[in-house]
């Protein structure tokens, strides 16, 4: 896998390219070293030309400043178990500014009892941000979990337009 890495307004992101497609996504990270680190973690070993990953960092940095932004196309998610890309997929289907439920996902996928394995789908997504797994929340309205910590989706679910349970407007 090679890697790229841009800044944005909420922190520098990785993306990893195999095949000429990005097939990998860090989380937004305070530092350069950090992203870097993390796809090299990922197997990552050379640096990627910027024309391997289109345009997406350009609309990452878009996506952070707050613009309704497609990130869809230019990536492709090679790994995972069926019912990963399944659930995966099933996230992509989620409208920006807008939350789901595990058991909404569960339920969408045909395994209505499979939440908390929706769960466990949700937290190994190889493209967060991209394939927005913030967008899951638990049933009774809270945030639920989050592999970047729920400071981070809650940011990201502000930068939306999404309230959060349980906060006032304009309170952290």
């Amino acid at each position: 896998m090679k890697f790229y890495l841009c800044e944005t307004r909420i922190g520098w992101i990785g993306l990893g390219v195999e095949d000429g497609a990005v097939s990998a996504c860090t989380l937004p990270r305070r530092r350069r070293e950090e992203a870097l680190e993390e796809m090299m973690a990922r197997g990552a070993r050379e640096p990627a030309d910027p024309s391997e990953v289109g345009d997406l960092p350009e609309r990452l940095r878009r996506y952070a400043e707050g613009e309704a932004v497609d990130l869809a196309g230019g990536w492709r998610i090679a790994s995972g178990t069926p019912f990963q890309r399944d659930v995966w997929r099933t996230l992509s289907e989620i409208p920006r500014g807008e939350t789901r439920s595990y058991a909404w996902v569960a339920q969408r996928i045909g395994r209505p009892r499979a939440a908390r394995a929706v769960g466990q789908a949700v937290g190994a997504n190889p493209l967060p941000l991209v394939v927005p797994c913030h967008r899951v929340v638990a049933s009774d309205g809270g945030l639920g979990g989050y592999g970047g910590g729920l400071e981070m989706k809650e940011r990201l679910l502000k930068l939306e337009g999404v309230g959060i349970p349980g906060r006032r407007p304009g309170r952290p």
